[in-house]
């Protein structure tokens, strides 16, 4: 006992796990009063015992065991996480205890099973016992059916699963043991209980002995169905209602009884079998044997088969169509029979997943009805019924129609039967209004039918009709029969017996009918998916059936909306006597005797009594067609004076509302009325009384009979009033019921109307109806002429957004009813817009769908299958509206090649598809099911391309469609089943973006949660994101606890993970729209939808709030009933026109909420919405650098970033703009967006602060589908950038990326308006941020699925071209142009034209090197392409280049970021923009937030470690202030990231902005760019910046010199002092620059020369010197220019001066004296040679006086009137020669063919006279053959010759001929000047031009050795320097020498082969022009200066150039200006490394 002691002391847990059995029974004992003591179900103390509880139940001591099972049952009883331990407990119980000899451990075993499914774990316990079945100890085997027996019996067949028991049970009777045998047979008979007869089929297969007990043990129970006696912990409010019910011991209601029994489908309890592969081999072929008998066979073998009562789903195509054709064809009809009953059975086998094959056979059954012989209708009746239960009535119905005409009266007949029998299985929300009214209208004619057969027929299935959706409904379809035959349907309606159970008018419940209702086992779905019904008492209305909302739904909507009794007012004309009988009883004597008096007065006074007499009438008593009749007597309608016809008018309209007016009297006044429509005084009167009928007649009728008589009329005034006032009668009324059809030819005819207000009133009633109608309604006016359609357009635009008024006006007779809650008609759930699409006239193409067609599109050969499709397209496209019926066999066909091995035939398919879909319009919905799940099948495709076809195809047809179709049945749950990534991931995503828009689905959405929990686990990492995006759009329909328990069968591990999803999902599910309610007191069916939004933690302010958004509905609204808070969950089912929410709901939340919480809501709205926090937006910027946030990039947005993005507004967006923001009702969303547009000028800092943010809520707009929000979105975008424009905010690259690939996305929109508006927020963006950057986003938009966005982009990608010049192009232009080259080939027109555009765009801002940069195309592209730009050259005008500055300024400052492009769509006044310009400076003054100084320190920002320099943008300056010296501010500096690139900060790129103003058409822009370099110049340690720049800078100057020159100093509205303001900073400006040497030095020789000629000009320019300070200002240039003589780089000066005087003196036009200026600055320059002779490059100044005299010989000098040139020319040689003596021959190195040189004669003899020849031997003799006649050809011919010789070079074909001829051009003319045509080409073709030229020189050299001249193929472009150890006999040199000087020169200058000492500027042409200037104009030189300065300023936006530049040559041109920026760009370099 000693040991005792020990395990005592042991804690309750400890003693349960101890290894002596007797501490284990103590333990057990004490857990036991524990588990009863703790009262605290969720108290830690259970925690202790999880893991212990299966050892309590296995504990292997047999008395141990029974305490442990006592305490476990009380640990189950009690503890909250009981339920955890199921499983294993479970297993434990079945393994250890069921087979223990003590009664009482079973027992308590049995308990604790059953306990645990009171804790909501049946299906667990159920599996384990299951499992327990198959143990081999009969014992448990027993003891598990014994234990399931009880569960069902206590807790009833909805809590314990039937099917997987049902489905063991037959191999339990086959048991050994007999104990096992008679348990099976105790469990058979309970579950017999629960659900009769559905028990029978499974069990067909035991033993026939066993059967028989079972059925006598069966007849002995009772017929009273079973009751749930033990309930779960969530039924807890059933028991209590049970044990009240028990002490009272009454019975319970009808309806519980119903209720409690769950009805069991039989077919669900059985196993399917696959029937497709136990067919016959051979059936095929049997089945078109000529013997009948072999037929017979072959159909037989399939009968047996098709008996099976459930069938393996698989394709059963082939085996239908064989059946359909044995049907059709067979002439046996024995056979015939034997098909048919095949048919049956396998739509009863297959159930829904038959449906896909209704459609196909039905046509087929019908026409064989023909039958007479009663076995073959019977089996065809079957056939047909057993169909029907597989699909849908609407599905069926136009095939119904087909034969309802037929001739035969016993296919009528049959039809109607059908129709009969079908309509039984409808309800009133399966019969909707749509299906009927045809229906009913082909039984109508059939009642009246000559066979009394089909009469009686009609007659059933009207009867049958009116008693599934109640009389009220049918009644309007029977509005033209009489008494007699109205009577006969009502009777037919009593007899009816409908599957539910009721008999007529509800006299009580009846057996269902025996003869014609399908075995309950086919009816079940149908009975289930109905709402429990009541049963009515006799009194109550007869309009049985079940409806959605326990109303019944009238669905008499439309025209026709009266109480069933009050019918419409009918009456027979009268005659004139008895008209005026009646009214002499009613009028004063002498009013009817002056109505018609001659005197007008008298008519006048008449009119008056007889209005007094109406006033006062009685209502009932009033004879209204009377007394209009009287007003219609002489003179009636043509009544002269106005004030009668006034007042006569006046009282037809009082008369309508006073009286009981009839269609009949209104048809009596409408012509008069309609006639005084256009009246100028009477018009009024008359549309008053319009309204007035339209108010008793319905303004439908009144409107399709006013408009008809009006356009009978030729009157056009009239014509345009009475389209006015309908218009307006439309918004007054609504537009329900209108008859669109009925008016759209007249409105057509208005539309093609000559009176210019007809076509008005016309287009603005479509504007109205667009209102109601929506974009379907353009269908209509399709074939218009493309300026009215432009028309209408601009309305439908106009109308965009807005919503319908609420109706004001309501036609009298059906306000009563729609008081009664019956406006509405039966709403589709998602068709709710379409019911326009039943307005089209729509073509029957099932006769063109031949079985040729057919076989063709299921040919062998592909071609012929395509040739097939061809066909199918072509059909559709021109029938444009198909109806639904296109054949049974085109949908299989088309669905065969779906999945077709052609790829191309595919996507072919899926156009096909596409165009069915638009041209089918709803009636689509028929074919989901055979044709649209194909769809989904071609979503794993494993080519995206197809894929992305197939969601189109698959979204087109949804849009048609609704989801509803698609989620029935079990077609979607077998694709998801399927293992396919690509399948599961699209089809996922897509469910996930419909669910959401969804109002109800299917229960059959279920069925896919398995699935979807597989596919949260697949290997695919972008299907399991895809699931999970799907997750919470499943949750919000199925609800969390359905989905919670479906996990029930996955395993463990997998359990727990899907579960923790199920968690988050919960937490972002999406609220679910709000259901159709009914209007008052539905407050029952409301409750469950307001408990669960509660539950989903939404505030309750929202609930209030909350504008569920509604689809669109019809019918006329009775708003005033709806006061009930009750109102906005439930409004979805008042039948409101669909827009006009807004006015109703803005009513009924002002009357719900309390005052006092409203006006506490707007105090809060009235503070700032954005709060400004500094520094907020460069910490997120950091963040998302260091990847502490996600990266805003995604291509759909999950919840992750959602909820970053709302953590991050939360601080700086104030509370309730949030919350708004972040609503699911896109109402909110709208609201919100306007209050920021209200803020965005008054809180524009802050916006700015938060912009990063507000773009990033943008982007997630862009994903809703709602069309309102997004045009309110792109609203705000627009005023959003014109404000960052206007404040000079340049967007950061962290913005633009999170913002820009989104806002293309939108580039592709389908609406027009969309795309318009994006393309102009794109054209804004460019403006505050760089094109260049902007370049990429668009490419990659051209990467997109979408044509549309392709299209869009590279529309925009030309507009950048066109206005950016070709630096925009990303990383370079060359790679762009390829990708953007490939689209001229896309499949889409509009994409190839897009892209032809954007090439030509190229092509005319760089002529033919657009050839190169595309790179190679195939020959149909390349032709299209020059095809095209052949046509754009004719109409376009000259390429840019060769426009005049001045010209060009204007229209577009070229260098100028701000300058409008010249884009398509949104093309801006250049006015505007100068203005809007202005304006921009004048705000920005009032701004001081923002730094005003262009500053850049480097020195200061490699010193400070911390911060970066942010520079500030441009600014207005004083203008005074100008000219005095500047106090210079420190610079303001800005926390900004310390990744310096990444914020666009570059300080090139600013001074490349401000440069690019400085040229700018606007003299207050020139002037501050002016002063802010000015700055930066005037301080020597900053000046550096500048280095790099100045050619650039100088170009703007000169080009600003021309401007003032050309244009302000012309245009007399400037004032003057302003050019003088500007004339004093530019030349303040140059004065800084040239006291500079080091930038001075810069300047290349081109800039030199043109701004030399532009100070020059200036100085010689009269009206300067007129103006105050013109003098000063002259005065200051002269300085200028002799400081620009001294600084500049005297070689580019000299040669600039000479260039200058070459050009001076061969245009006469300038002034006579430039020339002489000119030629004193080069005396002035000849003057500082002897400093200056050896930093000069003789080579190039001798080379320009060599060009100089090849167009200026002497002789030609002499002749020019002044001697001055000449005498300078010789000045200088002679001053050269005398500075550095005969060494000046060696520098002739430039110049080609020395030996023709007037100059090198020249310098001999001067070096001669100086005594100074060294004997130099000229070595000319052997080649001087003087100069040829041919070489002096025009300059125009050459210019021909060699682009002709470059073409070929550059064509595909011809390159080789070209260099050929080239080859021998450069050998005739060898100083051919080739440079103009290479300068604008790549790189890479001018070394292809060098190599290809030298490889034909050595080809010939090595043929005929013969000795070339040097340069002529050896190099394009010249050389100089010759060693001077090499002799200057050239021909000693090989052109491979030259390659590998041209080689390394180029390598060091970065590929650029622009140095400084090259004369590149100046190419050798000697030999090519006689007369003309050999020197480019300076226009030209401008205009090659302008792409520069362009290509310059986009150039250094780019971060990372794409060539490294060696910083070795201080002056290289700055053309490249890339070379020059590495010193800049080094030290940019160390400051980012610094930074990191």
């Amino acid at each position: 006992m000693g040991d005792d002691s020990e395990w005592m002391k042991l804690s309750i847990d400890q003693k349960c796990e101890h290894k002596v059995w007797k501490a284990r029974l103590n333990g057990y004992e004490e857990a036991l009063k524990l588990f009863q003591r703790i009262e605290d179900e969720k108290s830690p103390e259970w925690g202790k015992y999880l893991g212990l509880i299966k050892k309590f139940v296995t504990d292997s001591n047999a008395v141990a065991q029974l305490k442990g099972l006592e305490a476990a049952l009380a640990f189950i009883e009690n503890a909250h996480v009981a339920g955890k331990t199921t499983g294993e407990v479970v297993s434990g119980v079945v393994t250890k205890v069921f087979n223990q000899p003590k009664a009482r451990a079973k027992e308590l075993g049995t308990d604790i099973c059953l306990m645990y499914i009171e804790i909501e774990k049946a299906e667990v316990v159920q599996d384990e016992l299951l499992k327990g079945l198959d143990n081999k100890n009969p014992k448990i085997v027993v003891a598990c059916i014994e234990a399931l027996r009880k569960a069902l019996s206590e807790f009833g067949s909805k809590i314990v699963t039937l099917k997987p028991v049902v489905k063991i049970l037959s191999k339990q009777f086959e048991s050994r043991e007999k104990a096992v045998r008679d348990e099976a047979k105790l469990l058979a008979v309970e579950i017999y209980k629960w659900i009769r007869d559905a028990l029978r089929p499974p069990l067909q297969n035991i033993n026939s002995v066993q059967l028989k007990e079972l059925e006598e043990e069966w007849v002995k129970l009772p017929s009273s169905p079973p009751k749930q006696t033990r309930f779960l912990r969530s039924q807890q409010d059933l028991k209590a209602k049970f044990e009240q019910q028990q002490a009272i011991g009454g019975e319970q209601s009808d309806e519980d009884e119903t209720d409690t029994v769950a009805a069991v489908d039989a077919y669900e309890l059985l196993e399917a079998v696959e029937i497709l592969s136990k067919m016959p081999k051979d059936f095929y072929e049997k089945i078109e044997a000529k013997k009948w008998q072999e037929r017979k066979e072959a159909l037989e073998a399939v009968e047996a088969l098709t008996k099976n009562p459930k069938l393996e789903n698989g394709d059963y195509g082939d085996l239908v169509r064989a059946l359909k054709k044995v049907v059709g064809k067979d002439a046996n009809v024995m056979l015939v029979s034997v098909a048919a009953k095949c048919l049956a059975g396998l739509a009863t086998g297959l159930r829904k997943k038959f449906g896909t094959y209704a459609g196909q056979v039905v046509p087929t059954i019908l026409e064989k009805f023909k039958e007479k012989k009663p076995q073959v209708v019977q089996a065809l009746q079957e056939a047909i019924d057993a169909i029907f239960l597989t699909t849908t009535l609407q599905n069926l119905s136009e095939d119904i129609l087909a034969v309802m005409d037929n001739k035969n009266p016993s296919i009528k007949q049959q039809a109607s039967l059908f129709l009969a029998r079908s309509f039984r299985h409808c309800t009133q929300a399966t019969l909707p209004k749509s299906v009927l009214k045809p229906l009913c209208a082909a039984l109508i004619k059939q009642v009246n039918d000559s066979a009394p057969e089909v009469r009686d027929a009609a007659f059933e299935a009207l009867g049958t009709a009116m008693k599934v959706v109640g009389e009220k409904a049918v009644n309007p379809f029977l509005a033209d029969l009489d008494k007699l035959k109205l009577d006969k349907i009502k009777e037919c309606a009593d007899k009816v017996e409908l599957p539910g159970g009721k008999k007529g008018g509800g006299k009580g419940v009846d057996k269902k009918p025996a003869a014609k209702a399908p075995p309950p086992a086919a009816e079940a779905p149908h009975k289930s998916s109905a709402p429990p019904r009541k049963t009515q008492s006799a009194a109550s209305k007869p309009s049985a059936g079940p409806s959605k909302k326990g109303k019944p739904t009238s669905a008499a909507g439309g025209k026709s909306k009266k109480n069933p009794d009050s019918k419409e007012i009918t009456e027979s004309e009268l005659s004139a006597e008895v008209s005026e009988e009646l009214a002499a009883g009613v009028l004063p004597a002498s009013c009817i005797q002056q109505l018609d008096s001659a005197n007008w007065k008298e008519r006048l006074a008449s009119m008056e009594e007889f209005q007094r007499a109406v006033e006062t009438m009685d209502t009932a008593v009033m004879p209204c067609q009377a007394l209009v009749r009287m007003l219609a007597k002489k003179p009636g309608w043509k009544e002269t004076n106005f004030q009668v016809m006034q007042m006569k008018l006046h009282i037809v309209a009082l008369i309508c509302r006073r009286g009981q007016f009839s269609k009949t009297s209104a048809s009596v006044v409408l012509d008069g009325l309609v006639d005084k429509v256009g009246d100028v005084k009477c018009g009024g009167n008359a549309k008053e009384g319009l309204t007035a009928i339209g108010e008793a007649c319905s303004l439908p009728w009144t409107a399709e009979q006013v408009v008809s008589m009006v356009f009978a009329q030729k009157n056009p005034k009239n014509q345009a009033e009475t389209l006015n006032w309908l218009a307006n009668a439309m918004k007054e009324f609504g537009f329900a019921g209108i008859n669109v059809k009925g008016f759209i030819n007249n409105v057509k005819t208005a539309l093609g109307a000559t009176n210019p207000a007809v076509r008005t009133a016309a287009i603005t009633l479509l504007g109205v109806m667009y209102l109601y109608m929506g974009a379907p309604l353009r269908m209509f006016f399709e074939d218009e002429k493309p300026a009215l359609l432009s028309q209408i357009d601009a309305e439908f635009e106009k109308m965009q957004g807005q919503s319908p008024p609420a109706p004001m006006r309501f036609t009298k007779k059906a306000t009563a009813a729609e008081e009664e809650g019956d406006e509405g008609e039966e709403q589709e759930e998602d068709g709710g817009g379409q019911d326009i699409m039943d307005l089209l006239p729509r073509t029957d193409i099932s006769d063109k769908i031949t079985s040729n067609l057919v076989s063709k599109i299921e040919d062998k050969n592909w071609k012929i299958r395509k040739e097939g499709l061809d066909e199918t397209a072509a059909i559709i496209s021109e029938a444009k509206f198909i109806t639904a019926n296109i054949g049974g066999e085109l949908p299989l066909a088309l669905k065969g090649r779906l999945g077709d091995s052609n790829k191309i035939l595919v996507q072919q398919t899926l156009t096909i598809l596409q165009q069915l879909a638009t041209a089918m319009g709803p009636g689509l919905k028929q074919h989901v099911k055979a044709l649209g799940i194909s769809i989904v099948t071609v979503l794993g495709d494993s080519k995206p391309n197809v894929r992305t076809a197939a969601m189109t195809t698959l979204q087109a047809w949804v849009e048609q469609t609704g989801m509803k179709e698609w989620l029935e049945g079990e077609d979607l749950s077998e694709e998801l089943k399927r293992e396919n990534p690509f399948l599961r991931q699209e089809m996922l995503g897509w469910l996930a973006e419909k669910l959401p828009n969804m109002r109800t689905v299917p229960g059959d959405l279920m069925l896919c949660v398995p699935h979807l929990y597989t596919c949260l686990e697949d290997r695919n990492g972008d299907v399991r994101k895809k699931a999970q995006e799907a997750l919470p759009t499943f949750m919000m329909h199925l609800g969390y606890d359905k989905m919670s328990k479906a996990t029930g069968k996955l395993k463990p591990s997998s359990k727990d993970q899907v579960l923790a999803m199920l968690e988050k999902a919960r937490a972002v599910m999406p609220a679910k729209l709000a259901a159709p309610a009914k209007t008052g007191g539905g407050k029952s069916s409301a409750e469950p939808s307001r408990s669960a939004s509660a539950s989903r933690s939404q505030p309750a302010s929202e609930e209030v709030d909350g504008k569920p958004e509604v689809k669109k509905v019809r019918g006329g609204v009775a708003a005033k009933k709806v006061s009930t808070p009750v109102f906005t969950e439930h409004i979805g089912s008042l039948a409101l026109p669909h827009k006009l929410w807004y006015c109703v709901l803005s009513q009924g939340a002002a009357g719900k909420k309390p005052a006092a919480k409203s006006q506490k809501d707007e105090e809060d709205k009235s503070g700032p919405i954005f709060i400004l926090f500094p520094n907020a937006k460069e910490q997120r910027i950091k963040e998302e650098k260091q990847l502490k946030i996600l990266k805003w990039n995604f291509i759909t947005p999950r919840d992750e970033y959602v909820e970053q993005l709302k953590t991050q507004m939360s601080t700086c967006f104030a509370k309730w703009l949030q919350d708004e923001l972040f609503h699911f009702d896109f109402q909110r969303h709208v609201k919100a967006i306007g209050v920021m547009i209200e803020r965005l000028e008054s809180e524009s800092e802050a916006t700015i602060s938060c912009l990063d943010l507000i773009l990033k809520w943008f982007t997630l707009r862009f994903f809703d589908t709602n069309t309102t929000v997004l045009m309110k979105v792109l609203e705000y975008l627009k005023l959003l950038f014109a404000m960052l424009n206007r404040e000079n905010y340049h967007l950061t690259e962290y913005e633009a990326n999170s913002f820009a690939p989104y806002l293309i996305l939108k580039v592709g929109e389908s609406k027009d308006v969309v795309r318009k508006d994006v393309r102009a927020i794109l054209a804004m963006l460019c403006k505050v941020y760089p094109a260049s950057k902007v370049f990429p986003f668009l490419m990659d938009g051209t990467k997109s699925k979408n044509s549309k966005q392709r299209a869009e982009c590279l529309e925009e990608l030309g507009c950048l071209i066109e206005g950016y010049g070709m630096n925009v192009c990303q990383p370079t232009p060359a790679k762009s142009l390829k990708e953007i080259a490939v689209h001229i080939g896309d499949r889409d027109t509009s994409v190839r034209n897009a892209a032809l555009n954007t090439v030509v765009a190229v092509y005319n801002v760089c002529g033919d090197q657009v050839y190169k940069l595309i790179g190679n195309l195939s020959e149909k592209d390349m032709s299209m392409l020059e095809e095209r730009i052949k046509r754009s050259a004719k109409k376009a005008p000259p390429a840019p280049a060769k426009q005049s500055a001045p010209e060009r300024s204007q229209r577009e400052p070229p260098a100028n970021p701000n300058a409008t492009f010249l884009r398509k769509p949104a093309q801006e006044d250049p006015n505007k923009l100068n203005h809007a310009r202005q304006n921009a400076q004048h705000t920005e003054s009032s701004h001081p937030s923002i730094p005003k100084e262009f500053q850049l320190d480097l020195d200061m920002i490699e010193m400070d470690q911390s911060r970066v320099c942010e520079l500030p943008d441009l600014v207005q300056h004083k203008l005074d202030e100008l000219l005095e010296p500047i106090m210079i501010p420190e610079p303001k500096m800005r926390a900004v990231s310390p990744h310096f690139d990444d914020l666009h900060n570059s300080t090139a790129s600013t001074i490349n902005f401000v440069i690019s103003q400085v040229a700018s058409g606007d003299i207050n822009t020139s002037i501050q760019a002016l002063a802010q370099i000015d700055e930066v110049l005037r301080q020597e340690d900053k000046a550096e910046v500048m280095s790099g720049h100045i050619d650039q800078f100088l170009i703007a100057t000169f080009m600003q010199l021309r401007l003032i020159y050309s244009t302000h100093m012309a245009d007399d509205r400037l004032d003057k002092k302003d050019i003088i303001k500007l004339y004093s900073c530019i030349i303040g400006n140059m004065l800084s620059l040239f006291s500079m040497e080091s930038l001075a030095r810069e300047a290349s020789m081109g800039v030199l020369k043109d701004l030399m000629h532009g100070l020059i000009t200036l100085m010689l320019d009269g009206r300067v010197e007129d103006i105050e300070d013109g003098q000063q200002v002259i005065r200051s240039v002269n300085l200028l220019v002799i400081r620009v003589l001294e600084k500049s780089d005297q070689t580019n000066m000299i040669s600039a001066l000479l260039v200058l005087l070459q050009d001076s003196l061969v245009t006469t036009a300038g002034p006579p004296m430039f020339s002489e200026l000119v030629m004193k600055c080069l005396w002035r320059m000849i003057r500082f040679l002897p400093e200056t002779i050896n930093s000069i490059n003789l080579d190039r100044i001798l080379l320009d006086v060599h060009n100089f005299m090849k167009v200026f010989p002497k002789e030609k000098l002499k002749q020019l009137k002044s001697d001055v040139p000449h005498r300078t020319l010789k000045t200088l040689l002679h001053t050269l020669c005398k500075l550095t003596g005969a060494k000046i021959l060696d520098h002739l190195s430039m110049i080609e063919n020395r030996n023709e040189s007037e100059l090198e004669a020249h310098l001999r003899r001067v070096v001669k006279h100086s005594g100074n020849l060294s004997g130099l031997k000229s070595d000319r003799g052997n080649e001087k053959t003087g100069l040829r006649t041919e070489d002096r050809m025009s300059k125009a011919k050459v210019s021909d010759i060699l682009s002709e010789i470059f073409k070929k070079i550059g064509s595909k074909e011809n390159t080789k001929e070209g260099l050929t001829e080239l080859y021998e051009y450069k050998q005739k003319y060898s100083d051919a000047d080739l440079e103009p045509f290479l300068k604008n080409t790549s790189q890479f073709f001018q070394s292809y031009v060098e190599r290809g030229l030298r490889v034909i020189e050595s080809e010939r050299e090595g043929k005929a050795r013969i000795q070339t001249s040097a340069g002529t193929a050896g190099r394009l472009i010249p050389q100089h320097g010759v060693d001077s150890s090499l002799s200057s006999n050239n021909e000693e040199l090989k052109p491979a020498v030259y390659y590998e000087r041209l080689k390394i020169l180029r390598q060091r200058q970065g590929l650029e082969n622009t140095s400084r000492d090259e004369p590149q500027q100046r190419p050798p042409i000697s030999s090519l022009l006689s007369s003309k200037p050999s020197v480019a104009s300076s226009t030209d030189m401008l205009h090659s200066k302008l792409s520069q300065l362009k290509e310059s300023r986009e150039l250094y936006q780019q971060e990372h150039n794409a060539h490294s530049h060696s910083p070795t040559h201080a002056h290289t041109r700055s053309a490249s200006p890339a070379a020059n920026l590495d010193d800049l760009k080094k030290r940019l370099e160390r400051i980012k490394s610094n930074r990191q």
